[in-house]
């Protein structure tokens, strides 16, 4: 599935404090925030660790602190086909950090007195099911129970490439079973936001994206973010890239009609244009002080996946962070705003292929430039008797009935986990394993006679970790 749904930071709790600490939990000395020129530095080497080639699908970067621009730079194609390198201004579809503007844009009209958080759906939308039990909060923080339109089987196929308005967009999933009931939990959804929307355009009587143009858009000057529609030439805009499953070769992204993503997921813009929408957004620009805590403090079943408003908001290495990121046919984004130093983190992707992994460089490089950097992962070698004391069974601290399998597969540690990918684990010492494609670790627990009784996951790096018990056999 394209992700115009899916924010690629993954959701993390909101924690207690923002205490930093180290790798092995410890409190960590606050380190002097890195230079312009160490960051452009270490941007490259991201890069360079990655592998991103220069005559391939490429990424922007940039880098800021306020309104201090520290590093912006791009690397591979624009257009792979024409052999035209990518530049750092040019333009990408964002995928679901659309989702920001459009919940933006409904909290400006309820700023004028247009709207308000707890007015049902059924006032904007009559005839939706239940309409009059699910409020525009819910539509917002992803508690509403409504079925995600992008998860129908095959949606994704043909049916994404048809032109809809936004009433067939709605009809297409307004009579599906729910997940839940209104405000019972939270699920991320797409279906929601074509409800904000919809709800926008019942208030206005415009186009949501119209809307967007003249209540957020327009008054910050942010002229490079726009909606694309069908046949629009956005100069500088980007081609975006696939994998071809057939043949595993690069192949053009797959078609969909931009009116799918809707408030969801359809905006285009560049890096400059995300940076100054930050510097919008979370400098009292665009909404008053009361909504703007509304849209970045998580309440009520959404509290546990840390998600306010089109926003996810946790923290990172100690440091609070507000961000989102996105997916859609040929792009990935992510945007990450730093309130305590006021950094800005962009990176752009123009292939959803495997090959780059935008969440862990944007993670890693925002670690760097907050002067908390990652260590770096220096991995040792261990004979297969020593890969084998680490095989076992194990319980999740967290989950007693859950069960995982350390096991030693082709020379190496997976941590196989039941209807998910298996992790790679890297040895790093005798007791020590790093998460591969993560900024994850791992810490070994022996008993007495050296047997290896538990492994303590730190998914972040250092962050509350998760304790997998062995089984006794």
């Amino acid at each position: 599935m394209k992700r115009w749904s899916r924010h690629l930071f993954a959701a993390s709790l909101l924690a207690a404090s923002f205490m930093a600490h180290g790798q092995d939990g410890s409190a960590r000395t606050p380190a002097a925030a890195p230079t312009a020129a160490q960051i452009g530095t270490y941007a490259q080497r991201l890069l360079d660790e990655q592998k991103l080639a220069t005559d391939g699908p490429g990424v922007v970067i940039l880098v800021a602190r306020g309104d201090q621009l520290l590093y912006q730079g791009a690397r591979g194609m624009a257009s792979v086909e024409l052999g035209v390198p990518m530049k750092a201004d040019q333009s990408f579809r964002i995928g679901s950090v659309t989702k920001q503007y459009a919940a933006a844009t409904l909290l400006k009209l309820i700023d004028q007195g247009r709207a308000k958080l707890d007015d049902p759906l059924s006032k904007y939308v009559p005839g939706f099911p239940n309409g009059e039990n699910i409020t525009l909060l819910q539509l917002l923080n992803h508690t509403s129970g409504v079925k995600s339109y992008t998860g129908i089987p095959n949606y994704m196929r043909n049916p994404i490439r048809r032109d809809l308005s936004t009433q067939a967009l709605i009809d297409e999933f307004k009579n599906l079973p729910v997940d839940f009931k209104p405000g019972e939990r939270w699920a991320y959804n797409n279906s929601g936001y074509v409800l904000v929307g919809a709800v926008i355009e019942a208030i206005t009587g415009k186009a949501w994206y119209l809307a967007a143009q003249e209540l957020v858009l327009a008054p910050n000057g942010l002229t490079k973010t726009v909606y694309p529609g069908e046949q629009r030439v956005i100069p500088g805009m980007v081609e975006g890239y696939s994998l071809d499953p057939a043949t595993g070769n690069l192949a053009t992204a797959g078609l969909l009609s931009m009116t799918q993503p809707h408030a969801a997921g359809a905006l285009v813009a560049n890096a400059q244009d995300l940076w100054r929408w930050n510097l919008a957004l979370h400098g009292g620009k665009v909404l008053s002080p009361a909504l703007y805590r509304r849209m970045t403090t998580p309440e009520g079943p959404a509290q546990a996946s840390g998600y306010g408003f089109g926003i996810t908001a946790g923290t990172l290495r100690g440091q609070p962070r507000l961000d989102h990121g996105g997916g859609i046919n040929g792009f990935v984004s992510s945007l990450a705003y730093f309130p305590q130093s006021g950094l800005t983190v962009v990176m752009l992707r123009n292939s959803d292929a495997p090959g780059f992994n935008v969440s862990l460089a944007a993670r890693k490089l925002a670690a760097f430039a907050v002067g908390q950097p990652y260590a770096d992962v220096v991995p040792v070698t261990l004979t297969e008797a020593q890969l084998k004391t680490f095989a076992g069974n194990y319980k999740l601290s967290t989950d007693e009935k859950s069960q995982r399998e350390l096991a030693v597969q082709d020379g190496g540690l997976r941590w196989v986990r039941q209807g998910r990918a298996p992790l790679v684990l890297v040895p790093t010492g005798p007791d020590s394993l790093a998460i591969d494609g993560s900024v994850g670790i791992a810490k070994v627990e022996r008993g007495a006679d050296g047997m290896v009784v538990a492994v303590v996951f730190f998914p972040q790096g250092g962050e509350p970790g998760e304790t997998g018990e062995r089984w006794i056999r």
